[in-house]
């Protein structure tokens, strides 16, 4: 397998948004997230990477992009997440917020899981932030969809200095596949000092 990471940043990032965009719609679609997405919504979304701070991390296989990893200040997405941290010490000026990490299945398990964190992580302290910050979705145990080989990421967060901070829950509504409205979903927080 002959798949780089790379890092890209301010035109080079924005370029690389419309295929950071469908690898969402595709690897949200299962497991835990659900995600029935379109373009637009991610469009939207996406504009958050287009902030001086932001960064995102692709891997490709001969030029093509089959994973990225996105990452920007948290005060960058202060409006979505600043309830979630009220109650905490650490002011969201000094966290980096490690977005999504997308990677299509046939390129899990090679390292570029350490290597989307190794730089985020890299780009975060370049940045002054004293923390990096990721939030997952919290779905039920015995959820109908839930797969019953699925293997949650949580030990590897952990091996990585990641712990799950009690009580910072953010709310996010999307449309889950098969499901007819949007609905709201709880996302746990995790964090570790850089």
């Amino acid at each position: 397998m002959s798949v780089a990471a790379r890092v890209l940043t301010g035109a080079a990032l924005a370029d690389a948004l419309e295929d950071v965009a469908r690898l969402r719609i595709a690897v949200f679609r299962d497991w835990p997230y659900l995600y029935d997405g379109d373009l637009d919504y991610e469009r939207d979304y996406l504009k958050a990477y287009q902030s001086p701070g932001a960064v995102v991390v692709v891997a490709e296989d001969q030029g093509r992009i089959v994973g990225a990893s996105t990452g920007a200040p948290m005060r960058d997405h202060a409006a979505d997440f600043a309830l979630a941290f009220r109650d905490r010490p650490e002011p969201l000026d000094d966290i980096f917020y490690c977005a999504e990490s997308v990677l299509l299945p046939e390129y899990r398990g090679h390292g570029l899981g350490h290597a989307f964190f190794d730089a985020r992580e890299a780009h975060a302290r370049s940045l002054g932030a004293r923390y990096s910050a990721f939030c997952s979705v919290i779905r039920p145990e015995d959820h109908p969809d839930r797969p019953a080989d699925y293997r949650p990421l949580s030990s590897f967060w952990q091996k990585r200095g990641y712990a799950p901070l009690p009580g910072v829950v953010a709310r996010f509504s999307w449309k889950d596949r098969g499901q007819s409205g949007v609905t709201e979903k709880p996302l746990q927080f995790w964090m570790r000092a850089l």
